[in-house]
């Protein structure tokens, strides 16, 4: 798994100058504007992913024939990929949460408990989203990968339009119930989204051995 990680960080470095804009743009935002919280997010999300072009490259030119035929197993292959994607996000997450916070001290803009709130809501949010795309990109590849995951996504967004509009016909205020959860239930309703995106996370793990298992080349 080493040779693999160190292959993609080597991809990855061909990719060093659109790494270096991303992050450009987000110490930028964090320097001169009030909203600190959006390129927490923003850097986040965007590194993570990163992972999903090592894959396209890995896939190019048919790549994956060759690459198979060193002493790698595809359930190496599949841990791999979610390992760098952990990796990628979690040292993002924590470097973007800590430059948010200095930035939000200095402006005096945010309470810094409020930064680690948004954060945390973050954190889980990135993990899922890796989970969802990863084994969309082993399957379908990178364009078709895009095509069904927009789909995916559309389909979660319309599921949720539709429960908040069966909740609003029945009486019930979503926001109003979550905005006035105590910060003790917040944080507490943090940690069952996180426990639950590492199952989703391990769930998608599973599904992506399954498919990669079952390709061919």
């Amino acid at each position: 798994m080493k040779g693999l990680l160190v292959k993609d960080f080597k991809l990855m470095k061909l990719q060093k100058n659109f790494f270096l804009l991303i992050v450009v743009i987000a110490v930028s935002m964090i320097a001169f504007t009030d909203d600190v919280t959006f390129p927490l997010g923003f850097l986040t999300f965007v590194i993570s992913l990163f992972t999903l072009s090592t894959i396209s490259y890995d896939e190019f030119d048919n790549g994956n024939a060759f690459l198979f035929t060193l002493p790698i197993t595809r359930t190496n292959y599949v841990v791999e990929k979610y390992c760098l994607s952990l990796l990628l996000g979690c040292s993002t997450w924590i470097a973007a949460t800590v430059l948010t916070m200095i930035a939000s001290i200095l402006k005096s803009t945010f309470p810094v408990a409020d930064i680690m709130l948004i954060a945390l809501m973050i954190l889980p949010i990135m993990i899922m989203i890796q989970a969802i795309m990863i084994p969309f990109q082993l399957k379908f590849g990178g364009e078709k990968g895009r095509i069904a995951l927009i789909g995916v996504i559309g389909l979660v967004f319309l599921i949720g339009a539709v429960i908040v509009k069966g909740a609003e016909m029945i009486g019930i205020d979503i926001t109003n119930m979550i905005n006035t959860l105590p910060v003790i239930s917040m944080g507490m309703l943090i940690m069952i989204i996180l426990a639950a995106a590492i199952v989703i996370f391990l769930i998608s793990l599973k599904i992506s051995i399954r498919i990669m298992n079952k390709k061919e080349f």
